[in-house]
């Protein structure tokens, strides 16, 4: 008689009702004004407490028995090259069919222009594309079509923000190719939630893959991204497609670089250039003449060298200005290049070198607009500052690539053997580099090593020189 009131009181728990948030459908016992997952207020409804044990039951498989991995056909599984080379480098030789790719990007980077691009050449291959905007009329992208010559028969174009309404049009269309502008716009009227909500997105990307594993065709998604960089909705997207690809570049300059952070087909360390230009996007298959501006002139304050975009080495060509101060904390102003690397950078010289640099404002930058976030590039900050203070070029023809310690050592940095070579190729005869670096010189480049930034600046005289202390 003891087990009754157990049991029954078992039961009235698994009886209570349940609240569950319709936004990302964290689950609690009793009611709260805002989910405890997502945050948001408002969005916890009442529901039916789940029934415990699985409701699943084992069915016939429907595509056949499992069977020995060797015994699988891989033919149907090849990429297919989407025409844009940049492109297909990043996702590994091409698109493979029935992958669904995320490319995600800030507001005006050229996401749409980039994506029309790749559709209208795969529809000139002889592939039916269908392009869904959700952002924009069709008459607008009709028009950034024409400015881009992007015009094609084979290229379906369709307005839609209504999920049924894109899963129409796709039967409608049998499309070799989908692309959808972008997954946050698009809505189930099946589903509670606003466009770009959690249970929205999960929806809207849970039924596109569906359709596109079951009819094996490719689907490119572009989706937005948020203050941080992060791509916008739930973690559980990134998870479900195969590959996702971050477009990043400065609104202001003219480089464009696409590079994968996920990818089931290929790698994830290669990284595509492209110039957005008024007519189009085109890609770069040699970008560092974008980054370069005095590569045959002797100009004070400037020193290249060659840094690694994924497994791309590129030549980039660092700016420094060092000029008298009269503030009490001189100011140290970067583009492109980390502040806190240069402050340590400066920290180094003055104390090494015995450069005063506390009555001195520097300014270091980069040309056209990249990013440096690797230390290799720490050799050519420094001899490019003390360039500028001395005010003596580096020599035509030199460059510098190496890594900083806070002793003064310079450290080997991955690559090497990449840099060397495009640093060669683009005729370059003189290579300042870490003692220790055990490769080949590629021909017609000479390897200067050097154990520390004492010996660095020693190598690259007689340009530069280290000057005397300057008084306060």
């Amino acid at each position: 008689m003891a087990s009754t009131p157990r049991a029954s009181s078992a039961s009235s728990r698994a009886a209570r009702p349940a609240y569950r948030c319709t936004e990302c459908g964290w689950t609690t016992s009793k009611w709260v004004g805002r989910c405890g997952e997502c945050q948001e207020w408002g969005s916890v409804a009442e529901t039916a407490a789940a029934s415990s044990g699985p409701k699943t039951t084992a069915s016939a498989p429907t595509r056949g028995y499992a069977k020995p991995i060797g015994e699988i056909d891989v033919d149907a599984a090849q990429a297919t090259p989407t025409g844009i080379s940049e492109f297909d480098r990043v996702l590994g030789g091409g698109i493979v069919p029935g992958a669904v790719v995320l490319l995600a990007g800030e507001p005006g980077v050229g996401k749409s222009t980039l994506l029309l691009d790749v559709a209208a050449t795969a529809a000139r291959g002889g592939r039916r594309v269908l392009y869904i905007t959700g952002e924009e009329s069709a008459g607008q992208v009709r028009l950034r079509a024409e400015r881009i010559g992007a015009l094609a028969p084979r290229l379906l174009l369709a307005a839609e923000t209504d999920l049924g309404l894109v899963l129409g049009q796709i039967e409608a269309t049998e499309p070799d190719m989908l692309i959808v502008d972008s997954v946050q716009t698009i809505a189930s009227a099946q589903v509670e939630g606003s466009p770009g909500g959690v249970s929205q997105v999960r929806e809207v990307a849970a039924a596109l893959i569906a359709v596109a594993k079951e009819r094996n065709m490719p689907i490119i998604l572009v989706g937005h991204v948020t203050k941080d960089g992060s791509v916008a909705g739930p973690r559980t997207l990134e998870h479900l497609v195969d590959v996702v690809c971050q477009f990043e570049g400065d609104r202001h300059s003219r480089l464009r670089m696409v590079r994968a952070v996920k990818n089931r087909y290929g790698p994830t360390d290669e990284v595509g250039c492209f110039e957005l230009t008024e007519t189009g996007i085109t890609g770069l298959v040699d970008p560092s003449g974008l980054f370069l501006s005095h590569i045959n002139l002797a100009v004070p304050g400037t020193c290249i060298t060659v840094t690694l975009e994924g497994r791309r080495p590129l030549a980039l060509e660092i700016q420094s200005l060092a000029v008298a101060s009269t503030l009490a904390n001189p100011r140290r102003t970067t583009s492109g290049i980390d502040s806190s690397r240069l402050a340590m950078i400066l920290a180094v010289v003055h104390r090494h070198i015995n450069v005063p640099l506390h009555n001195q404002d520097v300014y270091v930058s980069t040309i056209g607009g990249a990013r440096v976030t690797e230390p290799a590039a720490d050799l050519a900050i420094a001899l490019a500052t003390l360039s500028a203070i001395a005010d003596k070029p580096v020599p035509v023809g030199t460059i510098a690539i190496g890594e900083i310690g806070l002793a003064g050592e310079l450290r080997s940095v991955t690559g090497i053997s990449r840099r060397l070579s495009e640093a060669a190729r683009l005729g370059f005869t003189r290579a300042i580099v870490p003692i220790g670096t055990d490769v080949v010189a590629p021909g017609g480049l000479t390897l200067l090593p050097a154990a520390n930034l004492s010996e660095a600046v020693q190598l690259s005289q007689p340009a530069v020189r280290v000057p005397r202390p300057i008084d306060a």
